[in-house]
């Protein structure tokens, strides 16, 4: 697949091949769903606590008389019908850790990546450097590019001027091209990757053909795996 890589004054310089598989693969929506919902609930803490009536302070002391006082039965008051009483059935820390095979997530990031290649909204940038932090200059070639929605910048690794010359820009994010991940990819509408992100991230999830190897056995018999 052919796309053409963009200056920053958002000229076209020249087209560019990448990998189909990264960037052409059918849309997976169960895997692709999985590894949302895996992200989203591996970022939770889970340490919200609340205490039982065993664990609040208060006495155990009966409130009044079992019976003839006109008013409904009460035992202590750590009863979680009372103010100050114990939590029933209330969150407790737990670990919402989910877990999904290496193949599963990979899959799902290239389905993220193909996706917005098909939607045409991912632009690939010749270059992106900053000799210092200048967000004006960040937001002309963003407008140069024709990109008036969120996007979220990969580059092939941190950048800090670039970093803070877009970090005060409303719904822009930078990200280096070894973090990145579903969730980004589907939670901003455009896509903007440098050539070198590019190349990492066909170097670190593109497809690699299986091999076939045999292996001779004993007796002059053979077998494949």
């Amino acid at each position: 697949m052919e796309v053409p890589v963009y200056s920053p004054s958002g000229e076209v310089v020249k087209n560019i091949e990448i990998s189909d598989g990264v960037f052409a693969v059918p849309f997976n929506e169960a895997v692709v769903h999985q590894a949302v919902v895996r992200q989203q609930a591996n970022a939770r803490q889970g340490t919200a606590s609340t205490k039982t009536r065993a664990e609040v302070a208060g006495s155990g002391r009966k409130l009044f008389r079992q019976k003839h006082t006109g008013m409904a039965r009460a035992g202590n008051k750590k009863s979680s019908l009372r103010r100050g009483g114990g939590i029933t059935f209330g969150p407790r820390p737990r670990s919402y850790q989910q877990d999904m095979p290496k193949k599963m997530r990979q899959l799902a990031l290239r389905c993220a990546l193909s996706a917005k290649t098909r939607d045409e909204e991912l632009k690939v940038l010749e270059e992106l450097k900053f000799d210092q932090t200048k967000t004006k200059q960040m937001a002309v070639i963003l407008v140069a590019l024709g990109i008036d929605s969120t996007a979220l910048i990969v580059t092939d690794k941190p950048e800090e001027n670039i970093i803070k010359s877009s970090r005060n820009l409303a719904g822009i994010k930078t990200i280096p091209a070894n973090i990145l991940n579903v969730v980004d990819i589907l939670s901003y509408k455009m896509l903007l990757m440098t050539e070198p992100a590019v190349r990492k991230a066909e170097q670190l999830w593109g497809t690699q053909k299986s091999e076939t190897s045999g292996v001779k056995l004993g007796g002059g018999g053979n077998a494949s795996i």
